[in-house]
């Protein structure tokens, strides 16, 4: 199943079917409903749903955004974070959310699970201007990115345990709405959990269907770049938990939702680890313009005629 982001268009709308028609005129008949919705958008997302225009793929946490926020943030509330407030918060808006997602029978709800309390600024950022600089080969870099594995290793338990507890308390309702919960690999190293963190926590749901991985394309390839995987060697071990993902490009070393067929990924060699008919969403960023897309899209039907829209 081959799907489209609200995460394009969404910040150039007010008005909800207004925002799918767009996607609709791009040729794709299944969207996921993301992040940075405002509650406004709802009425016309439910017209054109009612109407039986588009089928709903899946959701992104948190949908629609939490009234206070006032930006596009999806990790605002963070299940992982050290104020109690902050982790209520974000149980009770994926709670709303999964109520939604299963209003629009979507089938998987796409969860970030928080980070560990390091400055990105410190360690990936770091990283990312060193490879951007061709210093990636450097004793500076890896002793920098040893470093970084380390401190993280040495606090990461705390953050990943209520990780899973925020999981143990979602996965009932997940379970009475009919609703996956994704949880999503993510862009930087900070962030909870990492791919060793992942395989723990996949295996410690492994008897419960309502919980899955869901690979994102550019998040890992950013990584991959940094020396911390291998995109491939990732997904062959993952490849038993995958449900779906999101599909973008990275224009090298870290320019990440860009159109695909535009950056550095190999389509064809990371296509084949995952199931037949799973959804796969081009989730891209707001600046690509139609006409790339549509460009893209004609590119993607001759080399995956198996996956179209």
């Amino acid at each position: 199943m081959l799907s489209f982001s609200t995460c394009w268009n969404n910040s150039r709308h007010t008005d909800g079917e207004e925002m799918i028609d767009e996607i609709l005129a791009l040729g794709f008949h299944h969207i996921e409903l993301s992040h940075g919705m405002t509650i406004t958008k709802l009425p016309g997302i439910r017209k054109a749903f009612a109407a039986g225009r588009f089928r709903c793929s899946g959701v992104h946490n948190f949908f629609p955004s939490p009234v206070e926020v006032m930006i596009d943030a999806p990790d605002a509330y963070e299940y992982t974070s050290h104020r109690p407030w902050d982790r209520k918060r974000a149980l009770e808006m994926s709670l709303q959310t999964l109520e939604l997602a299963a209003e629009f029978r979507a089938n998987y709800l796409v969860l970030h699970m928080g980070s560990v309390p390091l400055n990105p600024k410190k360690y990936t950022k770091r990283l990312t201007a060193m490879v951007a600089e061709g210093k990636q080969h450097d004793p500076e870099f890896t002793k920098a990115k040893i470093k970084f594995v380390k401190k993280r290793e040495k606090i990461a338990p705390l953050y990943y345990s209520r990780a899973i507890d925020a999981l143990e308390q979602l996965v009932t309702k997940a379970e009475e709405y009919g609703v996956i919960l994704a949880v999503e690999s993510r862009s930087r190293f900070e962030d909870m959990p990492n791919e060793r963190e992942m395989l723990h926590l996949q295996n410690h749901f492994k008897d419960n269907p309502w919980i899955g991985y869901w690979h994102d394309f550019g998040h890992v390839q950013l990584k991959h770049n940094l020396g911390l995987l291998d995109h491939h060697d990732w997904l062959r071990s993952i490849q038993p938990h995958i449900i779906g993902a999101h599909i973008h490009d990275v224009e090298w070393p870290a320019r990440d939702h860009r159109t695909p067929f535009t950056g550095t990924l190999d389509y064809k060699t990371l296509m084949p680890f995952f199931p037949a008919g799973c959804p796969i969403i081009w989730e891209l960023s707001p600046t690509r313009k139609t006409e790339e897309i549509l460009a893209a899209l004609e590119v993607w039907k001759k080399v995956f005629p198996e996956r179209l829209p």
